[in-house]
């Protein structure tokens, strides 16, 4: 499942309110000037700065 395109052109990141971008996969929207990833799961953005992975750290 993905994310509608003019969907996605509206979410911001939580944190520093950046733009998000896909990875290609289409399994979590990442901020790079926070260096957070925000899961998709079912097609659904988790926004939750608490639940966002660092993406500084490995996976």
């Amino acid at each position: 499942m993905t994310i509608d395109k003019d969907f996605l052109d509206i979410l911001a990141c939580p944190k520093c309110k950046g733009e998000l971008a896909l990875t290609e996969e289409h399994d979590e929207l990442t901020c790079e000037k926070c260096r957070l990833g925000y899961e998709v799961r079912d097609g659904v953005p988790i926004m939750l700065i608490e639940e966002a992975r660092n993406l500084d750290t490995a996976r």
